[in-house]
């Protein structure tokens, strides 16, 4: 696809997301490609390596394990950080350190961050209000939920994918929000009956019975092996399930009689021309990608947190209908396929998207990085704080001796772990 070219940036967009999962990447992927198609100079970074102590993977660690062996651990943190709405002392003295780190990856030409992670908008907000960037920071709301540790004091512009997330980050405090739409590659799009066909060849699946495609994150997370075999027994589709990089997952759901389980896959925008109907758990990038390609969508056995929040979210915008019970799943799954909520989805979901690739949150991000600035950004040596590194190692040195503590770590002493450190950066 070929892109219409915008009038030139001067200078450089700095595009920073976060490798947790792979939603924040997802959407930093394709706003750099959509950026960089339309003229404009980009660089990518992982806010992971720009915490001090090498307590990006500990946190990433810590985070996988608590989805994996105590959701209810993560519920209740995530609850817990949606009311309170402070960060921690821990988190604030963390991020401080992190705010030298940041300046030093910004170019001096720099004329717009954009950011697709929490935290590294609170890093960027904090910096935008001490006057040390002087240059816009977006944030992109990859979620359609919008917990308040996305919104910074400080951040110029959110960029959220619908009004229902825009009126969300506004009461929590955003003081500019934008819906924009969506972004999502392009290879996603409605599949004509021949493509559909090729695609099921492809991979291997039956050609004329009902799919439903079944999508549990990049680390197979959630009651996956459960949702496939409830899948399966209601009668309703066969499953189709993508397991991400646990291929742990794949082959307890083989030895379940679930024929069609798939470690991770490069062409997503292939299955999901084969399938009829996404099941998904966590209301992120899939799902986005799943309307673009002309899906209806059900939330069911959504992991805790942002993965229930998503999923009331898209139920409220009518873009995706939340199954609570195993009752509910034939009858709405039929819906789905056959029915007119199928079709109103459909509708909705392609209502999303703008025709023009430059549209919506990339023409917001391309306006930001061409507005007149008033200096450059600069990054002052006395920024440092020693006192914020010393206690990021103290943090680091006491959750690597906790989650790595050799032959007596069990599931749960791995779940107690990251809960206890969580905990303290959420109090």
């Amino acid at each position: 696809m070929s892109y219409p070219q915008s009038q030139a940036v001067p200078g450089r967009i700095v595009v920073i997301s976060a490798s947790v999962g792979a939603g924040h990447d997802g959407a930093a992927d394709e706003l750099t490609r959509r950026l960089t198609a339309a003229g404009a100079t980009v660089d990518r970074h992982d806010f992971l390596d720009l915490l001090p102590a090498r307590l990006g993977p500990l946190i990433c660690g810590s985070y996988h394990q608590l989805l994996t062996y105590a959701p209810w651990a993560y519920q209740r943190i995530y609850a817990a950080t949606e009311h309170g709405g402070e960060t921690g002392r821990l988190t604030r003295a963390v991020l401080r350190r992190s705010e030298h780190r940041t300046l030093r990856v910004l170019p001096p030409d720099t004329r717009a961050v954009v950011s697709t992670y929490p935290l590294a908008s609170q890093v960027l907000g904090a910096l935008r209000l001490s006057g040390r960037l002087t240059v816009p920071v977006l944030t992109y709301l990859t979620d359609f939920s919008v917990h308040p540790m996305w919104v910074a004091d400080g951040v110029d512009l959110h960029l959220a994918a619908h009004p229902i997330p825009a009126d969300q980050a506004r009461t929590a405090g955003a003081e500019r929000v934008t819906a924009t739409g969506p972004v999502v590659n392009p290879r996603f799009g409605p599949a004509s009956a021949a493509e559909q066909e090729a695609a099921r060849t492809r991979f291997g699946l039956p050609p004329r019975a009902p799919l439903a495609l079944l999508v549990a994150g990049s680390w197979g997370v959630g009651p996956v092996e459960q949702v496939a075999t409830e899948i399966r027994d209601s009668g309703a589709a066969v499953p189709v399930v993508v397991c991400g990089r646990n291929q742990a997952l794949v082959e307890r759901l083989r030895a379940l009689g679930i024929e069609h389980a798939f470690g991770w896959v490069e062409d997503m925008p292939g299955l999901m021309h084969a399938s009829d109907v996404l099941v998904q758990n966590a209301g992120g990038l899939t799902s986005l990608e799943a309307f673009a390609s002309g899906l209806p969508v059900a939330s069911y056995g959504c992991i805790p947190g942002h993965g229930r929040t998503n999923a009331a979210a898209l139920d409220e915008a009518g873009l995706a209908v939340w199954i609570r019970s195993r009752e509910d799943l034939k009858p709405v799954l039929g819906e789905l396929l056959e029915g007119p909520l199928g079709r109103a989805q459909r509708t909705a979901g392609q209502a999303l998207f703008h025709d023009d690739p430059v549209a919506g949150p990339v023409a917001e991000i391309l306006d930001a990085a061409a507005a007149p600035l008033p200096e450059a950004v600069t990054d002052p040596a006395s920024m440092r704080r020693p006192a914020a590194r010393r206690t990021a190692i103290v943090l680091a040195a006491a959750l690597a001796t906790t989650m790595l503590a050799g032959p007596e770590t069990t599931e749960a002493a791995v779940a107690r772990g990251g809960f206890h450190l969580l905990h303290e950066f959420g109090r």
